[in-house]
């Protein structure tokens, strides 16, 4: 349970669903869908949508690759984040926005898993809130360094895993399945 005082409600955070983001994840159009449709979940039992968008040097604010998929599409009301770090809370406006929601519990998506899904996930576990990772519903390209290549499934599979049963006092974080995240979670 949140530790979060006055915090009832949940909220689907999108994170980083962006033509520049997005463009060479793994399972790009499945993962997509699998948005679209807790999206749509989301809208259909009253739970508020907050998309987050990550800006650099190559993805400025308004550019094309700064854009959310066109598959994906705010409406009027739903709250927007500019973000300029992998943390979605850090330098944002997602606390305010998740406060006047009344939202205590996240049901968190979108890209990139090894980046800035895990960050906004420990960052919310850290500032007091419930996690809900949608466990289809996230994706990440493949990832190189020093040491050769990590796939993208591995990240995934490994967020997945570390998310389960995650806990830290007073809150925890899990993992569910898009074709039965709100009935799971209750709504």
């Amino acid at each position: 349970m949140t530790t979060l005082s006055n915090r009832p409600n949940k909220a689907l955070v999108v994170i980083d669903v962006q033509n520049g983001v997005v463009w060479d994840a793994y399972d790009r159009d499945r993962i997509v869908g699998n948005i679209a449709s807790l999206v749509a979940s989301a809208r259909a039992n009253n739970v508020p949508v907050v998309w987050v968008q990550h800006s650099d040097e190559e993805m400025p604010i308004g550019g094309e690759y700064w854009q959310l998929v066109p598959e994906l599409i705010p409406v009027d009301g739903e709250a927007r984040v500019e973000k300029l770090y992998r943390n979605s809370f850090e330098a944002t406006t997602l606390e305010d926005s998740l406060a006047k929601l009344g939202a205590g519990e996240l049901i968190i998506c979108g890209s990139q898993t090894n980046n800035c899904v895990r960050h906004t996930i420990h960052g919310a576990l850290d500032r007091g809130y419930d996690v809900t990772l949608v466990e289809d519903a996230h994706t990440t390209s493949d990832f190189e360094w020093d040491h050769g290549v990590i796939s993208a499934l591995s990240i995934i599979d490994e967020q997945n895993a570390n998310c389960r049963g995650l806990s830290l006092p007073g809150r925890n974080c899990d993992i569910v399945l898009s074709d039965n995240a709100f009935k799971k979670l209750g709504i």
